[in-house]
């Protein structure tokens, strides 16, 4: 990469920045400063990261052993902060889980969803690695 190249770059993310923090102080949580405006933006792309890798996990769980749906539903739980489209999919998921009247899950259908998935995965990488 020539000179040149590389300060072109380097102004088109000093520019990206710029208007990430700018949006950050309209948008976020009321940052005083630019390195808590950063921090956040840091935070946000973590649970949008996280959040889309649940989604996924949620999403392969559906054919496979493990509980997709609640898996889906905190995936979309992740991202609901900061996408608002995953907001609207995730009352749609909610209506499909097993709640009570107060339309949270039950605590043993979760605890055995993820004792479940842990078994499921552990027996297949030991079936896949160590047999």
């Amino acid at each position: 990469m020539t000179e040149s190249n590389h300060q072109s770059a380097r102004k088109r993310f000093e520019k990206f920045e710029q208007a990430a923090i700018e949006a950050e102080f309209e948008t976020g949580r009321q940052e005083e400063t630019v390195a808590e405006a950063k921090r956040h933006i840091l935070v946000r792309i973590g649970r949008v990261t996280l959040g889309i890798v649940v989604l996924i996990a949620g999403l392969l769980m559906l054919p496979l052993p493990g509980p997709g749906l609640v898996t889906i539903a905190a995936g979309l739980a992740l991202l609901a902060s900061d996408v608002p489209y995953a907001r609207k999919l995730l009352e749609s998921v909610r209506k499909r889980l097993p709640a009570d009247a107060e339309g949270n899950v039950s605590r043993p259908i979760v605890i055995g969803g993820i004792i479940v998935s842990v078994i499921t995965i552990s027996c297949s990488i030991w079936w896949t690695f160590f047999r």
